[in-house]
């Protein structure tokens, strides 16, 4: 399209032209979210039960003094990075390691913030969901030998997964959109894409909305996704079993 008069001309002959730039944009915004959300739900994990740990009075000293600095480490990583905003996180750990000496890539410090950002506020939301699973289910463990540990592994994490499963869908899709605010440390991403080629044609306006036309889709596409992910999981209800139990009687 030659000689665009209007915003959704621009938008097309923009798209057609830097549709590579497009592309490449949209598959590094879904990398780091895809990776930073899942290791920052393993991290999230991580910090989740160690916040969720107790101890008895019969305990070591020793078991009681590491517990209560886990503890501590935990509770101020988390302030931290819930405290503060994640553009400014990113700025602090790209240029911070750097300066240290240590030779870091815009899209490994990307990777880094959203991991990092994502765990602390997942270790809240699994700290949640353990709590949200009946003690009675825990003391029914030990009754049988299970241990704490095993307990927690095998009764408690895998119930608490599937409660927090709308939570994990809503903090990536917060990744896709957050992913954003690295184009501040050089990431080529979807944002940073928009607005290399809007300052090509001056034309930033129509240059933006064809990412937010990006963006909608996958964010549309995804929140389905995980909708569908939490429908399989929910099965059918005891209510449902219950009833169906009754008729075949």
């Amino acid at each position: 399209m030659e000689n665009p008069t209007n915003s959704l001309e621009w938008m097309i002959f923009l798209t057609e032209k830097y549709l590579k730039m497009f592309l490449q944009g949209t598959w590094l915004t879904l990398y780091i979210a895809v990776l930073g959300t899942l290791l920052g739900f393993v991290l999230g994990y991580i910090i989740g039960i160690i916040q969720d740990m107790k101890v008895g009075e019969g305990d070591l000293f020793i078991k009681k003094g590491l517990v209560f600095l886990l503890k501590a480490i935990a509770s101020i990583y988390v302030e931290i990075f819930r405290d503060t905003p994640m553009i400014v996180q990113a700025m602090i750990i790209y240029y911070g390691i750097r300066q240290a000496g240590v030779d870091l890539t815009p899209v490994v410090a990307g990777v880094l913030v959203t991991v990092l950002n994502t765990g602390a506020y997942m270790a809240e939301t699994v700290r949640g969901g353990i709590g949200s699973i009946d003690q009675g289910q825990r003391e029914g463990a030990w009754a049988m030998g299970m241990s704490p540990m095993m307990t927690m592994f095998y009764i408690v994490l895998p119930q608490a997964f599937k409660n927090i499963i709308p939570e994990m869908g809503n903090t990536f899709l917060t990744n896709l959109k957050m992913t954003s605010v690295l184009n501040v440390i050089a990431v080529q991403e979807l944002f940073m894409a928009a607005k290399t080629v809007g300052g090509n044609y001056y034309k930033y306006f129509e240059s933006y909305l064809v990412i937010a036309v990006i963006y909608f889709v996958l964010c549309f596409l995804f929140n389905k996704l995980f909708g569908l992910m939490e429908a399989k999981l929910k099965g059918e209800t005891d209510y449902a079993l219950a009833v169906e139990y009754m008729d075949n009687q």
